[in-house]
Parts: C-alpha cells; sequence; structure tokens
C-alpha cells in the first residue's frame, strides 16, 4: 500500500469540476484507491458522490491510500493533481 499526504490548495476546495477530474484520474489506474480525511471519514477516490460527501474545502488535508500494481503511479497523479489546483488558479 501506497501513503500520501497532501492538502486541498484551491479556493473552491473539491467542488464538482474538480471532483470530476479527480475521479476520471483515480478511474485511469486499476489499484483500489481511497481517500482519507483526518477526521476519519473515508472514501473510494473513483466515487464522485463519495468525494463530494467527504466535504473537502480549502486547508483540508487528505491521505490517499493505494493498493494494487500501479499504486505508486496512481497516488503520485493524484497529488500531482490536488498540488497543480486541479487546473484552476
Amino acid at each position: 500500500m501506497v501513503t500520501k499526504e497532501v492538502t486541498i490548495l484551491n479556493e473552491t476546495g473539491l467542488h464538482a469540476r474538480p471532483a470530476q477530474l479527480f475521479v476520471q484520474k483515480a478511474g485511469e489506474f486499476q489499484s483500489e484507491i481511497k481517500i482519507k480525511k483526518e477526521d476519519g471519514s473515508a472514501a473510494d477516490a473513483k466515487s464522485i458522490l463519495g468525494l463530494m460527501s467527504l466535504g473537502l474545502t480549502k486547508g483540508t488535508k487528505i491521505t490517499i491510500e493505494a493498493s494494487g500494481d500501479d499504486a505508486e503511479q496512481a497516488a503520485a497523479a493524484l497529488v500531482r493533481l490536488v498540488e497543480e489546483k486541479f487546473g484552476e488558479s
């Protein structure tokens, strides 16, 4: 299992468009990927409803957990997406 921590940086948090981008990117990998908040709540990274239910706002720290053959690549790609603010300025 690969675990990476990252902070949501974009002003509007993980609203519908970034959540869709996150789910699409996660779907490119075969690994099982979970997103966990500091409060212990978690969601499947390939489920837009699950991600939206976490209420990820700016400054929220999340942990990306990936398990599978491409776990390292999956976690790195998702961290990069978050760090690049989902393409928002």
